[in-house]
């Protein structure tokens, strides 16, 4: 794909060869961003896993400390009291079969996440073809089937995001916007890092985390050192 001069000239600040500390690559990614619009904040992270075995796919949800800086919109399916419970919750849509059948028959999903009670399961996996390619398809495993449905929505909304591995066993990530200050970047970064550790599958051999790339929306990618992980955010954010 053709790049643009600003691109380019952007892309030769970043050393290629070079895995930088997780504060450098904060900053050097803000200093590079080149769009108006207040950019996402993104990183990549290349894992040693075999995904073609399930017990090596990642999967769950994070809380960021400071979210993700934008609005989240909220597709609730529910009935009666659930339904109430989660429109008092805030969520944006709420609704059952009519919910499904406008997804099925107009195609709307201009939601960012869904959640359902267990009993709606039957009618939302029928909307497995459109929602889940758009990673939107409710799960127990993340929580978004649930009889919760309140505190779903409330998570969601302060900033739970769900990760996994594709199938090139890398975890796609947005940590924040370019316009959050140092510190709450690297927390939110640290938080995710500290997450995949965590949730590092018993069987898994060979180095974990191998690669980690940041970058802005528009901006080039930035190498980040996988080893720097745990004494990083305090100290570096004053640094």
């Amino acid at each position: 794909m053709s790049r643009g001069k600003t691109y380019k000239d952007a892309r030769e600040q970043v050393d290629r060869d070079r895995e930088y500390a997780p504060f450098e690559a904060v900053r050097l990614v803000k200093q590079l961003k080149r769009a108006k619009f207040d950019e996402s904040v993104e990183i990549h992270v290349r894992t040693g896993l075999n995904v073609r075995h399930a017990d090596e796919q990642l999967r769950g949800t994070i809380a960021l400390p400071h979210g993700l800086g934008k609005e989240v919109k909220i597709a609730v399916f529910a009935r009666g009291d659930k339904a109430k419970e989660a429109e008092e919750a805030g969520a944006d849509v709420v609704g059952a079969e009519d919910l499904a059948e406008r997804i099925q028959n107009d195609g709307f999903t201009d939601f960012d996440i869904a959640i359902a009670t267990p009993d709606m399961m039957p009618v939302v996996g029928r909307l497995g073809r459109i929602l889940g390619p758009q990673g939107k398809m409710p799960n127990p495993k993340v929580g978004t089937v649930t009889m919760d449905v309140g505190k779903a929505v409330t998570e969601s909304k302060a900033g739970k995001v769900e990760y996994r591995t594709d199938r090139t066993a890398i975890v796609h990530m947005t940590v924040g916007k370019t316009s959050f200050d140092d510190n709450a970047l690297l927390e939110n970064y640290q938080a995710v890092i500290d997450e995949l550790l965590r949730a590092r599958p018993s069987v898994a051999k060979g180095k974990y985390l191998r690669t980690i790339v940041m970058a802005s929306t528009q901006g080039p990618g930035v190498k980040v050192d996988p080893a720097r992980t745990h004494d990083l955010v305090e100290a570096e954010a004053a640094a």
